[in-house]
Protein backbone atom coordinates (compact mmCIF):
# COMPACT_ATOMS: atom_id res chain seq x y z
CA UNK A 1 0.00 0.00 0.00
CA UNK A 2 1.34 3.73 -1.03
CA UNK A 3 3.08 5.84 1.84
CA UNK A 4 0.45 8.28 0.49
CA UNK A 5 -2.80 6.10 1.06
CA UNK A 6 -1.30 5.62 4.08
CA UNK A 7 -0.73 9.42 4.90
CA UNK A 8 -4.19 9.82 3.92
CA UNK A 9 -5.74 7.69 6.36
CA UNK A 10 -3.95 8.94 9.06
CA UNK A 11 -5.37 12.33 8.32
CA UNK A 12 -8.96 11.20 8.02
CA UNK A 13 -8.38 9.50 11.80
CA UNK A 14 -7.15 13.47 12.48
CA UNK A 15 -10.14 14.46 11.14
CA UNK A 16 -12.19 12.44 12.60
CA UNK A 17 -10.68 12.73 16.12
CA UNK A 18 -10.69 16.63 15.80
CA UNK A 19 -14.53 16.68 15.19
CA UNK A 20 -14.82 14.49 18.25
CA UNK A 21 -12.65 16.53 20.85
CA UNK A 22 -14.31 20.20 19.44
CA UNK A 23 -17.81 18.48 19.32
CA UNK A 24 -18.15 19.84 15.63
CA UNK A 25 -19.46 17.87 12.46
CA UNK A 26 -16.88 16.35 10.13
CA UNK A 27 -17.78 18.31 7.44
CA UNK A 28 -16.63 21.44 9.50
CA UNK A 29 -13.31 20.06 10.23
CA UNK A 30 -12.61 18.96 6.31
CA UNK A 31 -13.85 22.94 5.75
CA UNK A 32 -11.48 24.19 8.14
CA UNK A 33 -8.47 21.95 6.42
CA UNK A 34 -9.57 23.05 3.11
CA UNK A 35 -9.02 26.61 3.98
CA UNK A 36 -5.51 25.90 5.26
CA UNK A 37 -2.70 25.73 2.93
CA UNK A 38 -0.86 23.50 4.73
CA UNK A 39 -0.86 20.39 5.19
CA UNK A 40 -3.33 19.55 2.04
CA UNK A 41 -6.11 17.90 2.54
CA UNK A 42 -6.85 15.40 -0.27
CA UNK A 43 -10.02 13.90 -1.60
CA UNK A 44 -9.31 10.12 -0.33
CA UNK A 45 -8.63 11.77 3.38
CA UNK A 46 -12.40 13.69 2.63
CA UNK A 47 -14.09 10.82 0.83
CA UNK A 48 -13.20 8.67 4.42
CA UNK A 49 -13.70 10.83 6.86
CA UNK A 50 -17.50 11.68 5.16
CA UNK A 51 -18.01 7.99 4.66
CA UNK A 52 -17.16 6.88 8.31
CA UNK A 53 -18.76 9.83 9.65
CA UNK A 54 -21.78 8.73 7.59
CA UNK A 55 -21.99 5.30 9.37
CA UNK A 56 -20.87 6.14 12.66
CA UNK A 57 -24.07 4.91 14.66
CA UNK A 58 -23.67 1.72 12.81
CA UNK A 59 -19.80 1.54 13.60
CA UNK A 60 -19.98 2.65 16.86
CA UNK A 61 -22.71 -0.31 17.58
CA UNK A 62 -20.61 -2.72 16.11
CA UNK A 63 -16.99 -1.51 18.06
CA UNK A 64 -19.37 -1.76 21.65
CA UNK A 65 -20.81 -5.05 21.05
CA UNK A 66 -17.34 -6.78 19.81
CA UNK A 67 -14.84 -5.22 21.80
CA UNK A 68 -14.01 -7.42 24.78
CA UNK A 69 -13.83 -5.71 27.84
CA UNK A 70 -13.93 -2.29 26.65
CA UNK A 71 -17.10 0.07 26.22
CA UNK A 72 -16.34 2.23 23.07
CA UNK A 73 -16.38 5.27 25.85
CA UNK A 74 -13.32 4.02 27.58
CA UNK A 75 -11.35 3.61 24.55
CA UNK A 76 -8.58 5.98 24.31
CA UNK A 77 -10.39 8.86 21.49
CA UNK A 78 -7.83 7.96 19.11
CA UNK A 79 -8.25 4.10 18.82
CA UNK A 80 -12.05 4.75 18.67
CA UNK A 81 -11.37 6.54 15.63
CA UNK A 82 -9.16 4.43 14.13
CA UNK A 83 -10.83 1.63 14.75
CA UNK A 84 -14.27 3.56 13.26
CA UNK A 85 -11.93 4.39 10.15
CA UNK A 86 -10.64 0.38 10.06
CA UNK A 87 -14.40 -1.07 10.85
CA UNK A 88 -15.77 0.90 7.88
CA UNK A 89 -13.05 0.25 5.41
CA UNK A 90 -13.48 -3.65 6.26
CA UNK A 91 -16.90 -3.40 6.04
CA UNK A 92 -18.03 -1.38 3.61
CA UNK A 93 -15.23 -0.14 1.04
CA UNK A 94 -14.92 -3.20 -1.87
CA UNK A 95 -12.16 -1.70 -2.96
CA UNK A 96 -10.01 -2.51 -0.22
CA UNK A 97 -9.26 -6.05 1.11
CA UNK A 98 -10.03 -7.08 4.55
CA UNK A 99 -6.68 -7.75 5.33
CA UNK A 100 -5.40 -4.20 3.97
CA UNK A 101 -7.86 -2.34 5.90
CA UNK A 102 -6.70 -3.82 9.07
CA UNK A 103 -3.05 -3.94 8.55
CA UNK A 104 -3.67 0.02 7.35
CA UNK A 105 -5.59 0.52 10.71
CA UNK A 106 -2.81 -1.20 12.65
CA UNK A 107 0.00 1.26 10.76
CA UNK A 108 -2.04 4.03 11.72
CA UNK A 109 -2.01 3.10 15.73
CA UNK A 110 1.54 1.99 15.84
CA UNK A 111 2.22 5.71 14.48
CA UNK A 112 -0.47 7.89 16.72
CA UNK A 113 -1.27 5.72 19.39
CA UNK A 114 0.20 3.90 22.30
CA UNK A 115 2.14 0.59 22.41
CA UNK A 116 -0.57 -1.29 23.31
CA UNK A 117 -2.95 -0.23 20.80
CA UNK A 118 -2.08 -2.20 17.54
CA UNK A 119 -2.89 -5.43 19.14
CA UNK A 120 -6.10 -4.04 20.37
CA UNK A 121 -6.93 -2.39 16.85
CA UNK A 122 -6.27 -6.42 15.01
CA UNK A 123 -7.93 -7.93 17.61
CA UNK A 124 -11.34 -5.97 17.59
CA UNK A 125 -11.14 -5.40 13.55
CA UNK A 126 -10.41 -9.22 13.27
CA UNK A 127 -13.65 -10.21 15.12
CA UNK A 128 -15.31 -8.18 12.70
CA UNK A 129 -13.72 -9.34 10.04
CA UNK A 130 -15.07 -13.06 11.15
CA UNK A 131 -18.45 -11.84 11.11
CA UNK A 132 -18.20 -9.58 8.18
CA UNK A 133 -20.96 -11.66 5.98
CA UNK A 134 -24.15 -10.59 8.53
CA UNK A 135 -22.35 -7.34 9.26
CA UNK A 136 -21.85 -5.36 6.50
CA UNK A 137 -25.30 -4.79 5.77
Amino acid sequence: MSGARRKARRRAVEVLYEAELRGTSVAEVIERRRAQPEPPINAFTEELAAAVDQRRGRIDRLLGEYAIGWTLERMPVVDRNILRMGAYELLWADDIPDGVAIAEAVAVAKELSTDESPSFINGLLSRLMENKAELAL
